[in-house]
């Protein structure tokens, strides 16, 4: 029987939640979009102020009880979708945002539910799905090949020691299936050299390139923010979260290569239709980050980072540059053939 997650269970920490909402001024009232609802933090606190409208999406079920909580006490000012951030523009029904929330980082919902696969200390099924995935972790590690499982694992993960991890990986599944995650833990710790001054565990980057394959992280990012910006209205503000440096290199490129103050590209050159797309107001690349007291409160907010842009005034024109310049990332998460 799944149980679905309540209110009361599983504390969850908004992260840099006084500087999200000083930055989206809900006072003013408007249209806003929490596209990562999880434990709800921001959609609670931006419904807090009287005139603002808060529409929510989240993929995974097991928030359905907070969701439905904040549903019942604010029945016309909050909205609830289970989808997954890529389908925004389909839930805001012609509908302008004044400021649309990514938090990407994993919830405490979901990794403290150690049935769910997230959590090194698990010794469950090795699932580590969000929700609407269309495969898990299991079936990743016992059906790719050395070589895709090498890819995945070095370039979602940047891990160093992916070649051998992989290596141990097919040679343990051909005497026994994994399907736990100790079993996988056991295996990356065989592989990793030891490093005692090294302070992150050593399953940390195979967890985190297993989870972003089997969430297709990469692509729901790109795809999610594309069309994000695409419903701001002008002036309206996009602010992201993000936990590693693939993320926040996306993220900085797209703010800082579409906005009105880009650096301009060589003139010899051939000319690029994207180069004169300004979907930003002058980007200021500035990054907020986690105070020291809310770290202590929360360290998983200690790998945080906050940007967000403004949106000009110009008609929205699909990036491409942005696609073909992380493509290699995209082209991964859709080679596995269940997707």
């Amino acid at each position: 029987m799944i149980h679905l997650t309540s209110s009361s269970e599983s504390p969850h920490f908004p992260v840099m939640l006084d500087e999200v909402i000083k930055i989206c001024s809900p006072h003013k009232g408007g249209v806003y979009i929490d596209c990562t609802f999880g434990g709800g933090g921001y959609s609670k606190k931006l419904l807090k102020f009287s005139k603002t409208k808060v529409i929510a999406l989240d993929r995974d079920k097991f928030i359905l009880g907070i969701s439905k909580d904040l549903e019942k006490k604010y029945p016309n000012r909050f909205f609830f979708h289970q989808k997954k951030f890529s389908e925004v523009n389909k839930v805001v029904n012609n509908q302008s945002a004044d400021a649309v929330v990514f938090d990407l980082g994993l919830s405490s919902i979901q990794l403290n539910n150690l049935q769910r696969g997230f959590s090194f200390n698990s010794k469950e099924k090795l699932d580590m799905s969000m929700g609407l995935s269309f495969t898990s972790a299991e079936e990743v590690v016992n059906n790719c090949s050395e070589q895709k499982l090498r890819s995945i694992i070095k370039i979602l993960g940047e891990e160093k020691d992916a070649s051998r991890i992989a290596k141990n990986i097919i040679k343990t599944r051909l005497l026994k299936k994994i399907t736990k995650v100790d079993q996988l833990v056991e295996i990356i710790e065989k592989s990793k050299k030891k490093n005692y001054t090294n302070k992150i565990n050593p399953s940390t980057k195979t967890f985190q390139a297993l989870r972003i394959f089997v969430n297709k992280e990469i692509t729901e990012l790109i795809e999610g923010i594309i069309k994000a910006t695409q419903i701001l209205k002008p002036g309206g503000i996009i602010l992201i979260v993000s936990f590693h440096s693939i993320e926040d290199k996306i993220v900085k490129y797209f703010f800082t290569n579409f906005s009105s103050n880009r650096s301009k590209p060589s003139r010899y050159l051939p000319e690029n239709k994207d180069s004169n797309i300004s979907l930003f107001n002058k980007y200021k690349n500035k990054i907020f980050k986690p105070s020291n007291a809310e770290i202590i409160k929360n360290p998983p907010s200690r790998s945080a980072k906050l940007r967000y842009a403004i949106r000009s005034k110009n008609k929205f024109i699909y990036p491409n540059e942005l696609t073909n310049k992380f493509k290699k990332y995209l082209e991964l998460e859709g080679s596995y053939a269940q997707n």
